[in-house]
């Protein structure tokens, strides 16, 4: 059926502050089938901005960001859209951080350095209880 796409895929926005690493980011995950790059941020400001005017399903988010932290933008974000799934990937994968992290409204915490090759599985994990949900609805 031509209209099962649109409702199966996913909106992904990517905020880290490394060009490169969105860049890598955004290759990953547009390969996959059902999932979109709806924006991209390298602030925090930007980030802010974008994830509440796009409402994407989900953020790859970095801690480290010009301007504030991604604690801050989940801080900003998550009140005004808690359906929205943040994925922190990060190299501050201390305890502190994750702690923080999830308090802030993180549903994910990854550690950039060990964990990148996950960003997929946690993706398509996001999508299939969102295509799950859609269809109890």
């Amino acid at each position: 059926m031509g209209t099962a796409q649109p409702a199966a895929s996913t909106r992904v926005y990517i905020v880290d502050d490394s060009a490169p690493i969105r860049a890598r980011l955004a290759e990953m995950l547009g390969a996959m089938e059902g999932v979109r790059i709806v924006g991209e941020a390298a602030s925090a400001a930007g980030a802010v901005a974008g994830i509440l005017r796009l409402r994407p399903d989900s953020v790859l988010l970095d801690l480290d960001l010009t301007g504030r932290t991604g604690i801050d933008v989940m801080r900003s974000v998550h009140p005004a859209a808690p359906e929205i799934v943040f994925v922190v990937l990060t190299n501050h994968a201390e305890p502190q951080y994750r702690r923080a992290a999830h308090a802030a409204g993180a549903a994910y915490f990854l550690d950039k350095s060990r964990e990148l090759d996950r960003v997929r599985e946690v993706i398509a994990e996001i999508a299939a209880t969102r295509h799950q949900e859609m269809r109890l609805q």
